[in-house]
């Protein structure tokens, strides 16, 4: 408002005469500027509080004689006023580039405090429009260029629009973090990418509902993120160049195309998912394309992949037996497609179904996309002003068109029962697109012919399905219940049917612990029962034989009872513990009962080589232990102090480990992974002092490019190597994310002094650290050297041949007399963690 009030008598004063001449800058085309109107292809439009003026050729001078021109989208922003859904708030933009955060500000972007992203320009505004004066949306580009670790702490977000309504056509919004700007119509604008590494470099967050982009252009790489958050939302003619986790996972995607870069270009989607039609895909992925990275539907409609190097498209890597995905005319390079199938059941294909009609049809023999049924929601919303067209359809057909669901669920998705005892209610919920639900009605319940004798089925009046368990045999069944409409909708529900369990077994002969086979221990027992046994065994250390301060260092997994205990040089001096709980698969586990081993385990009774220890990852306990004793296993979570800019603390509340398998990369793969951010595993040898050293092992990350961890926010995993690991003191190998490469990771030597570690090498960027990475680290004398190589045959060397295939580090150091392990990992868990498999330590004298 000061703005106008200062320039209310020079508007007065100039208007006649700015109006009267008219302005064209180098770079318009059919454009023209009076002063308070433009001429944008013959048409006038009259500038005004609700009509914006932007042209980044003008100077400031030029600007402040008019009270509704800028030459940038932020000061524009300063002076919105909120629209409607007839009379929208518009920003008509010239070409030029307009940056909303300064790209030559070398202060980094924090967050606000309570937020975690840092964002390049905020606005609130109802029904705001960002309009591009040209056809071509290259001429107009919002930009910016800070990433994760790249100019900002966090996952930088170009723009942040709070809002219903909002619009853009005819424009790019691009985050130029890591590829170059190229402007085709000044190349003084030009700018390079700020680094190569793909880190998060988000574009727009979004609240608002009925948003609508028409032939934009939205360019980044990971974490794309085109109007995140946004409720009811439709992107037509667009363009989008992206990575993983990028694109909207509730819009509806028409005539739009897509050059993907990595294979899960969603994270996931939400509610009704997200829809394509008539769209074209460019992978330039290899081997193979997924589209999401977890849960959520995907629907393909007259959509058209294009790629060289594929020879498998999903929907996911291992989709949820319950998922159900959907699609129609769908080609890879020309040739017909079906998508997933490896997991076949995921797939509906919608051929001759009537479900087709929620997204397609034929009018005056024209293909109509059903956009009316997808976005009307509850208020006849129709942004592509169709509905006249479905409601001829729907006159001629004597069929409903505006109404179809997309969605079916199943509520719960998963349940254990036993029969005999439990029962479940199946409740099926129907939804139309944009989360709006409808009564559930016409739904079928089935499970196929190999399940009928485990289960019956009951249909209830109101669609619901009652499930009662007949499982009279002795195994636990797997049991897929599906739901269907006649529409061609489906649903499941994965149900682990129990058979009537029994009371755990009775001890025959009572569990006792004997020294029959020199350096083992067995737990001697029997059971009243015909089944296998399943018994739960954990073994510990205990400072007495009254079992006082046990510590657990051995179970049992995967229904094998740990009957037998290797003695190992910790357990000298301690009296060993087992607890033993009785099962088959016939019962739960019964209550455990505990016998000790009177006698102190003396060093005459180990009989291991005590030079070389080779954990089994499978029986060692994953539980939280911080203690470090000789000749134990330390387990917590530590937040080391050059991870401390980032701001996060270290989850004891949990166990920091777990055995078992890992996801993507290291899925189908079991041992030991990361259960909580700073898992760390030491373990101190017994003894006083340690000559040379060398570890060996196999390191099977969750990602699969080589970047090795989720980001660049100082994640790495250490290995620790001749370490004093109590008071973190000796020398290790960090594998570490940087923001160099987003497809390769440092190897770096370094010297742990007092928990504070320093580099003593020069870093080595290698692409193998991929899934079965094999890694050794040896000390001998005063040579410390690591090496590292994948087995698994990746098929492309890296683009900068600095990026070694193979790792070869060796540096001179002081020799110590520590023999300590360690493990640190800093990243996160899930997709950012690793397993570790096939550890192997070794001291020589």
């Amino acid at each position: 408002m000061y703005r106008y009030l200062i320039l209310f008598l020079t508007f007065l004063g100039l208007s006649f005469s700015s109006s009267a001449q008219s302005y064209k800058g180098d770079l318009y085309q059919n454009l023209e500027f009076y002063g308070d109107y433009i001429l944008y292809k013959g048409k006038e439009i009259k500038l005004g509080s609700h009509a914006f003026f932007i042209d980044g050729q003008m100077s400031d001078a030029e600007v402040a004689k008019y009270p509704f021109v800028f030459n940038s989208i932020v000061e524009a922003s300063k002076h919105l006023n909120d629209g409607t859904e007839s009379s929208p708030m518009v920003l008509y933009i010239a070409p030029w580039v307009y940056w909303v955060d300064d790209p030559d500000d070398p202060e980094i972007r924090i967050p606000k405090p309570g937020n975690p992203v840092p964002f390049g320009l905020e606005i609130s505004c109802e029904w705001l429009r960002f309009q591009g004066l040209s056809e071509n949306p290259e001429h107009i580009i919002i930009a910016s260029n800070r990433g994760q670790t790249m100019g900002a702490k966090g996952n930088f977000t170009m723009l942040n629009i709070k809002g219903n309504g909002t619009s853009a056509e005819n424009l790019t919004f691009g985050n130029y973090c890591n590829l170059d700007l190229v402007y085709p119509l000044n190349r003084k604008l030009n700018r390079k990418k700020r680094g190569s590494a793909i880190v998060q470099a988000q574009l727009i967050f979004s609240n608002g509902d009925k948003v609508v982009a028409r032939n934009t252009r939205f360019i980044s790489r990971l974490n794309l993120g085109p109007f995140w958050g946004s409720k009811r939302t439709l992107f037509d003619g667009c363009h989008f160049e992206m990575t993983d986790d990028a694109l909207n996972g509730s819009a509806v995607y028409l005539n739009c195309s897509f050059d993907f870069y990595s294979s899960k270009p969603f994270y996931r989607t939400d509610g009704t998912g997200s829809v394509f039609l008539n769209c074209d895909i460019n992978a330039f992925t290899q081997n193979v394309q997924y589209f999401c990275k977890s849960r959520g539907p995907v629907t393909l409609v007259d959509t058209r992949f294009s790629a060289k190097e594929l020879n498998y498209i999903g929907w996911r890597d291992i989709p949820d037996k319950e998922a159900r995905y959907y699609q129609y005319n769908v080609s890879l390079n020309d040739k017909p497609l079906f998508v997933g199938v490896k997991d076949a059941y995921a797939t509906v294909e919608m051929t001759d179904k009537p479900i087709l009609n929620a997204y397609r049809f034929q009018y005056n023999n024209h293909i109509v996309y059903n956009t009316y049924n997808l976005l009307r929601g509850n208020d006849d919303w129709d942004p592509m002003k169709v509905k006249y067209m479905v409601n001829k359809v729907e006159e001629k057909s004597g069929e409903d068109y505006s109404n179809i669901p997309t969605l079916l669920e199943v509520k719960p998705t998963q349940k254990t029962l036993e029969t005999g005892k439990d029962s479940l209610v199946l409740t099926p919920k129907l939804f139309r697109f944009g989360n709006f639900e409808v009564d559930s009605k016409d739904v079928q319940w089935t499970v196929s012919s190999e399940y009928k004798s485990f289960v019956q089925l009951i249909v209830n009046d109101d669609q619901t399905c009652l499930v009662i368990p007949t499982n009279k045999e002795d195994e636990t069944k797997e049991v897929i219940v599906k739901a269907s409409t006649s529409s061609g909708l489906e649903a499941a529900a994965v149900l682990y049917i129990k058979p009537s369990f029994i009371n755990p077994p009775d001890f025959i002969v009572a569990p006792k612990i004997q020294n029959i086979k020199p350096g083992e221990l067995s737990l001697h027992y029997e059971l009243d029962m015909e089944f296998e046994d399943e018994s739960l065994i954990s073994w510990y250390r205990c400072v007495d034989e009254k079992g006082n301060q046990p510590i657990e260092i051995s179970v049992s997994r995967l229904n094998k009872p740990l009957r037998t205990y290797r003695l190992s040089v910790g357990d000298i001096g301690y009296n060993i513990m087992a607890s033993i709980q009785p099962k088959h698969l016939r019962c739960y586990p019964g209550k455990a009962k505990t016998v000790i081993f009177k006698n102190k385990i003396k060093p005459s009774d180990v009989k291991n080589d005590q030079q070389v220890l080779i954990p089994n990852f499978e029986a060692m306990s994953t539980k939280y232990q911080p203690q470090v004793i000789p000749g134990f296993w330390s387990l917590d979570s530590y937040a080391p102090a050059d991870t401390n800019e980032y701001n996060w603390q270290a989850d004891n509340s949990k166990d920091p480990w777990y055995y078992g398998e890992g996801i993507n990369g290291a899925a189908g793969t079991k041992g030991f992974v990361q259960n909580t951010k700073g898992a760390r595993m030491r373990y101190q040898p017994v003894g006083e002092s340690f000559g040379d050293m060398k570890i060996s092992f196999t390191a099977v990350p969750s990602k699969t490019a080589g970047q090795g961890f989720s980001s660049a926010r100082a994640q790495y995993m250490d290995i620790g190597v001749k370490m004093d690991v109590k008071a973190m003191n000796g020398y290790a190998l960090r594998l570490i994310r940087t923001t160099k490469y987003s497809d390769a990771t440092d190897f770096i030597l370094m010297k742990y002094e007092n928990g504070v570690a320093k580099a003593i090498s020069e870093p080595i960027s290698t692409s193998c650290y991929r899934p079965n990475c094999k890694i050794t680290i040896e000390i001998k004398g005063n040579k410390l050297t690591a090496h590292a190589e994948n087995t698994k045959g990746y098929f492309a060397s890296h683009k900068d041949k600095s990026v070694v295939n193979e790792v070869d580090l060796q540096t001179e150091i002081k020799p110590n007399t520590y023999g300590g392990l360690s493990f640190q990992h800093t990243g996160s868990v899930g997709s950012g963690a690793t397993l570790i498999k096939n550890l192997k330590i070794e001291w020589y004298d």
